[in-house]
């Protein structure tokens, strides 16, 4: 796709030494694994501009690990890297983007308190971006463990308020599933916000990625239909 028109990030997801695809974050489910390296060498050759990068002990455990994202990012080549898992401050942030990120993504650190949110947006800018991940029309955070309570609109205009840049919308129970993505979800978040939103969950085809588009949103995360072929790699172009 050319520059300027809708985004297509492909996911690379961290676990250990892995690559691997878990189907609605469930860690007892792996879907898929790889090596990071190729991965993100494969996407990175293909013409993806940013790769979405998840680590996901660093979800488990609330620790980021700086030296693996400088190693991918240097793999990475012209590719930029967007990077989430284990953010719990925004040093931890600014560690992560040193390293070589380009943009970060945080969720539960960004609502663990009141001011949260417009801290991380005063210290990061646009170089964040909020995380707001959906099960049962609620927002989870916790490695998408804990239910918040709080609906994905009130959460998307409190993004707003705060000066966020833009917003990555997952439907968790669709995550790696195949089955289409939350369209009401995703215009819901979209119409609250004003926002950029990047979709993510159950993408699976190039009709999904028209119709994400087609709601208003910038870009789509996309993990388990590029590893399987449902999407052919042309579409990071």
């Amino acid at each position: 796709m050319a520059e300027g028109t809708f985004q297509v990030l492909p996911a690379v997801d961290l676990l250990g030494g892995e690559a691997v695809r878990l189907e609605q974050g469930d860690f007892e489910r792996v879907a898929v694994r790889a090596r990071p390296e190729e991965l993100v060498r494969r996407f990175a050759g293909a013409g993806a501009r940013m790769i979405h990068v998840v680590d996901l002990d660093g979800v488990r455990s609330g620790g980021i690990r700086e030296g693996l994202i400088g190693g991918l990012e240097e793999t990475a080549g012209a590719a930029k890297l967007q990077v989430s898992g284990g953010i719990r401050s925004p040093a931890d942030a600014e560690r992560l983007l040193a390293a070589g990120a380009a943009r970060v993504v945080v969720g539960t650190a960004a609502l663990a308190e009141p001011d949260a949110l417009e801290r991380f947006v005063a210290e990061l800018g646009d170089r964040l971006i909020v995380a707001i991940d959906v099960r049962s029309g609620r927002v989870s955070v916790g490695g998408w463990l804990q239910e918040t309570g709080l609906e994905a609109a009130e959460v998307a205009a409190r993004c707003a308020a705060a000066g966020a840049s833009r917003i990555l919308c997952t439907a968790i129970e669709r995550d790696g599933m195949l089955g289409g993505p939350d369209l009401d979800l995703l215009r819901e978040v979209r119409n609250a916000s004003r926002l950029p939103v990047l979709a993510a969950g159950g993408i699976r085809s190039e009709d999904d990625l028209a119709a994400v588009a087609a709601v208003g949103c910038e870009g789509a995360v996309v993990g388990r239909a590029l590893l399987d072929g449902s999407l052919p790699l042309s579409v990071l172009a």
